[in-house]
């Protein structure tokens, strides 16, 4: 199901994309969507919502991405997993931009109206203005019945990969009792998601989906991801990260990988996360300004996925036996059982840690 889901949007974009060059004002579209205007690159606002919809589209922070990763061979080339998937993902969407800015240029043409009107922000873009762009093709059902199609396959496919996520940390936290029943705790959750769901599909729900994203999509998920990076950069430390993916796939990556993940990474999503939260401004929808109430709702929203930082946090500090500071100091380092689950991988990553060892006190014997 996977393999249609996932490769059907790439049939459907370019039968659209075909179509769409050959209409009148097409190029005029086109024109528009990849002639970038210069100055809007001095403004912060640019940069920071482009970080949000890299963050969003590639599913960094979502867990999707380990999760997915957990099923590889041990040895899979993830230095060349981690160039490909963002490179695949950037040039989906601009590939996705020309579709539908090819469309709009047409419609642009057939009513008369200035591009700069005819194409919205948001979901509107999706569901209003190409749908309407659509409607005036010839044979406009069947390819109406194609876009929608390919939204539902993309949609499908990407909720395999968010359920994935949650079923599978359920399960590897709770092997005895779930492990055996995976495709009955599946089918619960997803009873739990269309419960959930259901108020975005009522009279209401595009007010309720706006605020969703405008909220969860933007703050959380880039203090997430640093949290990720200081914790594997800082405190698991990039040398014995270093030598994990050696051990995996027989060689070390290039120094610039460290530093990115030391230095260059951690402080751009800093400083965009901070500007991100200075300049967020109240959700609006349209010309619609949601109520105060409805605005602490869409913060308690964006807070929720961060919450199990701090409580789990604390809570294992807690468990901990002696002073504050054994504690923190117990916690931070990786505990025995730590290391590749399959025995015989296991073996080598325990040989290196003892080569390693080795190499450690060789070189404090000639210093001392």
């Amino acid at each position: 199901v996977v393999y249609v889901t996932a490769t059907f949007p790439y049939l459907v974009l370019t039968i659209l994309f075909i179509r769409g060059v050959t209409l009148p004002g097409a190029g005029a579209g086109i024109y528009f969507y990849l002639v970038p205007e210069w100055e809007k690159l001095l403004t912060f606002k640019v940069w920071g919502d482009a970080a949000v919809q890299i963050f969003y589209s590639v599913g960094m922070a979502w867990g999707g991405l380990i999760t997915m990763a957990s099923f590889n061979k041990f040895n899979n080339n993830c230095y060349r997993d981690a160039m490909i998937v963002p490179l695949i993902n950037c040039g989906t969407s601009v590939f996705a931009g020309l579709v539908i800015f090819s469309v709009l240029g047409f419609m642009s043409h057939e009513t008369g109206i200035d591009i700069k009107n005819v194409v919205t922000q948001g979901p509107g873009l999706a569901f209003v203005a190409y749908p309407e762009a659509v409607v005036k093709l010839p044979i406009s059902p069947l390819w109406a019945v194609l876009f929608f199609l390919m939204l539902f396959a993309v949609g499908l496919d990407t909720q395999f990969g968010m359920f994935e996520t949650m079923t599978s940390a359920f399960i590897d936290e709770f092997p005895h009792l779930l492990k055996n029943r995976k495709v009955l705790f599946t089918a619960f959750f997803c009873f739990i998601e269309f419960l959930l769901g259901i108020p975005c599909v009522m009279q209401g729900g595009i007010y309720v989906l706006q605020i969703m994203d405008w909220y969860c999509a933007t703050f959380s998920l880039m203090l997430l991801s640093l949290t990720e990076c200081v914790v594997i950069a800082w405190i698991y430390g990039t040398d014995r990260f270093y030598k994990d993916i050696e051990l995996m796939i027989g060689f070390q990556p290039c120094l610039w990988w460290k530093i990115c993940w030391k230095y260059i990474t951690p402080v751009t999503i800093a400083f965009v996360w901070l500007f991100s939260v200075t300049q967020l401004s109240p959700v609006t929808y349209g010309k619609y300004e949601y109520p105060d109430g409805a605005i602490v709702i869409g913060w308690m929203l964006g807070l929720v996925s961060l919450m199990p930082i701090p409580i789990c946090a604390i809570l294992a500090i807690l468990r901990e036996k002696g002073s504050f500071y054994e504690r923190i100091k117990k916690l931070v380092h990786h505990t025995d059982d730590w290391g590749p689950a399959v025995e015989k991988h296991r073996v080598r990553y325990l040989q290196s840690l003892q080569n390693s060892q080795e190499s450690l006190d060789s070189v404090m014997c000639h210093l001392y």
